[in-house]
């Protein structure tokens, strides 16, 4: 098992430097709420970076896991947050 496996592009996180390696993604991954490690863009994600630590899997799915849970987050936050009627044309 390899945690210090690098990913080809690093993974650009919200907060400070973006992830070289496994380790570190998963470092920011634990920092995340509970409930927001506990959906399944995440809980997906998570599996993803598991396998490619244990060589079951590519270090690019991994890295696609955790964009596309990113991207998932954003667009649920975007979706939840409440529309101005005002600015609705």
């Amino acid at each position: 098992m390899s945690w210090d496996r690098p990913f080809a592009q690093p993974v650009p996180l919200p907060k400070g430097p973006p992830a070289q390696t496994l380790r570190d993604a998963a470092d920011y991954i634990r920092t995340l709420p509970q409930p927001v490690r506990e959906r399944q863009e995440w809980r997906l994600a998570i599996q993803m970076l598991i396998d490619a630590a244990e060589d079951r899997g590519p270090v690019l799915f991994a890295r696609m896991g955790i964009v596309r849970a990113f991207e998932t987050s954003i667009e649920t936050t975007l979706d939840a947050e409440p529309r101005d009627p005002a600015k609705a044309s």
